[in-house]
């Protein structure tokens, strides 16, 4: 094979290794070489002879023809270094794709709620986070097996805008069903009733219908129901007008009409119901609106899962009766105390409560227990009147009877230390006889039916829960079966026999009552009111004129 012929051969291979094929052939020659280089070849450079007189010629020989081949020579003994690659850029994660809103909460674990501050849906109490609300929103959760975050808008009005926004699954703040948001949103069946309710306070002139409201100052918060009642109201009455406040919520509201910087406001009955403890000068001038329904609000959408889900999580609640049993914790026991209950007990808590407060804060710092418990105890029993004695003869402020007292090793139950002491050593007794798995609040519940009714009845009635399919261990189920230990049918069958079981339901109710009110009246009280002031300034600047 000449050497032109192998270069012919070669055309289309790398000039590495056409050079490596040349080489080989020349070494396969023992004769010295004469290439003549002919211009027909690619390059066009005139050949070269050349003699090759030692071995080392080859590689030189070698050099010449990779250079005409544009091949740098150093390829052929010393390996390229790998060239550095950059590292690509960190790709985004891939945005995850749900096929519905519910297979998004199961995912994250996450479901977003919409509420607002207030007692009747979110607050945080002194056994924690409470309201009808979370106790709603936590138990659908559960029934998702996700957690729950909850979002507090600074306004009312932001709650439906940011639902119409998805910045929630959905909204849970105590939204009342209407017609016009029953164009926005989709509700779930409700959960609650209420009627809208005219609010004034008690010493003022009490308006009888809505013509009356034009006598004084009407402020509601804006965006809310109320506002659609109004609208309609005014078609009727065209001299009615109100102030709108965006800043304020009804609680706020009922604070100024308490403090008589307006007049009036609207409120509704649920609300009026738990608010009316702390300020029991406000008072009901007339329902504004028929009974209305609460629910859950949905923004309207293709996607129904996570509505459909919560269709059927609350006709779940309603069929086994927690819904129920949830509305009976958050407003069973308002119901007990009157007007004048109420009124009564804040005189009370200026005139009686300071003398024994210090006693009281000494008592339960021994037994570890909380001084408002009880201070509150103490007011169910006595009217903290260290000199109060029953029909029955049991005495003293915290009302015990001879044979307690004997048992405590009380001399005098009309000493107020002793009467004190001897009840917070008494309750605590009771406390440590409820069994330890009993979670509070309802540990100090089944303390306090067993502080007025006594253990043994207590034990009965949870024994007819559990008999009745429902939980012993749940103060809102225990408490329905209490009143029974009155009936033949139940105490005859019960080992400690006949109770006048409703009278330890209506005795915890108030308790909680007195607490709630306690709790409430010597939180940082001076506190409160500095930082109210700016906020009372503040609104007087910000309601609009409907």
């Amino acid at each position: 094979m000449s050497l032109r012929q192998l270069f012919l051969y070669q055309e289309g291979l790398s000039p590495l290794s056409t050079s490596l094929r040349l080489a080989n052939f020349v070494a396969s020659n023992a004769l010295p070489l004469k290439i003549q280089y002919k211009p027909t070849f690619t390059a066009n450079i005139q050949l070269a002879v050349i003699s090759l007189a030692k071995f080392k010629v080859i590689f030189l020989l070698i050099f010449l023809l990779a250079s005409l081949s544009g091949c740098d020579m150093q390829t052929q003994t010393t390996p390229t270094p790998p060239q550095q690659t950059k590292k690509p850029a960190p790709q985004q994660p891939a945005v995850p794709h749900y096929n519905s809103q519910l297979e998004r909460i199961k995912a994250t674990k996450i479901l977003t709620v919409l509420t607002r501050y207030d007692p009747t849906t979110y607050y945080e109490s002194s056994e924690g986070l409470s309201g009808l609300e979370y106790d709603l929103v936590r138990l659908f959760a559960q029934h998702l097996n996700v957690e729950t975050k909850f979002i507090i808008p600074t306004t009312f009005a932001e709650i439906l805008q940011k639902t119409q926004a998805s910045k929630a699954d959905f909204a849970a703040a105590g939204l009342t069903i209407t017609k016009e948001r029953q164009q926005q949103f989709l509700f779930t069946p409700p959960y609650h009733e209420i009627t809208e309710q005219v609010i004034y306070r008690t010493g003022t002139k009490r308006p009888k219908r809505p013509k009356d409201l034009v006598n004084g100052i009407l402020e509601i918060v804006k965006d809310t129901s109320h506002a659609e009642t109004l609208l309609l109201l005014q078609q009727k009455n065209p001299q009615l007008q109100w102030l709108t406040n965006e800043l304020l919520d009804t609680d706020e509201l009922l604070y100024l009409v308490n403090e008589r910087l307006i007049d009036y406001t609207i409120a509704d009955s649920n609300q009026i119901t738990l608010i009316r403890r702390f300020y029991p000068k406000l008072n009901v001038a007339f329902n504004i609106s028929s009974p209305r329904q609460l629910a859950w609000a949905f923004k309207k959408s293709n996607d129904l899962s996570v509505y459909n889900e919560a269709k059927a999580f609350f006709a779940k609640i309603k069929k086994n009766k927690t819904l129920e049993q949830l509305l009976e914790r958050h407003y069973g026991h308002t119901r007990n105390i009157k007007y004048v209950g109420h009124c009564t007990f804040h005189l009370h808590l200026q005139s009686r409560l300071p003398q024994y407060q210090e006693l009281f804060t000494a008592a339960a710092t021994k037994f570890n227990l909380d001084w408002r418990l009880l201070a509150a105890i103490s007011y169910q029993e006595s009217h903290w009147n260290e000199h109060a004695v029953s029909p029955t003869w049991v005495k003293g402020l915290m009302m015990l009877t001879k044979a307690t007292a004997d048992q405590l090793g009380i001399k005098n139950r009309i000493d107020p230390k002793e009467s004190i002491f001897g009840g917070a050593r008494y309750f605590k007794q009771r406390l440590k006889k409820i069994p330890a798995r009993i979670p509070e609040p309802d540990r100090t519940w089944f303390a306090l039916a067993s502080y007025n009714v006594g253990f043994g009845h207590l034990e009965d009635a949870r024994i007819i829960t559990q008999k009745l399919g429902k939980n012993p261990d749940k103060w809102i189920d225990v408490k329905q079966s209490l009143p029974l230990l009155s009936k033949k049918e139940w105490f005859s069958k019960a080992k400690h026999g006949y109770a006048r079981g409703a009278e330890p339901v209506i005795y915890v109710g108030n308790i909680r009552s007195y607490l709630d009110l306690l709790t409430w009246y010597t939180s940082n009280k001076e506190q409160e009111e500095a930082s109210a002031m700016p906020l009372l300034l503040k609104s007087r600047n910000s309601p609009k004129l409907n």
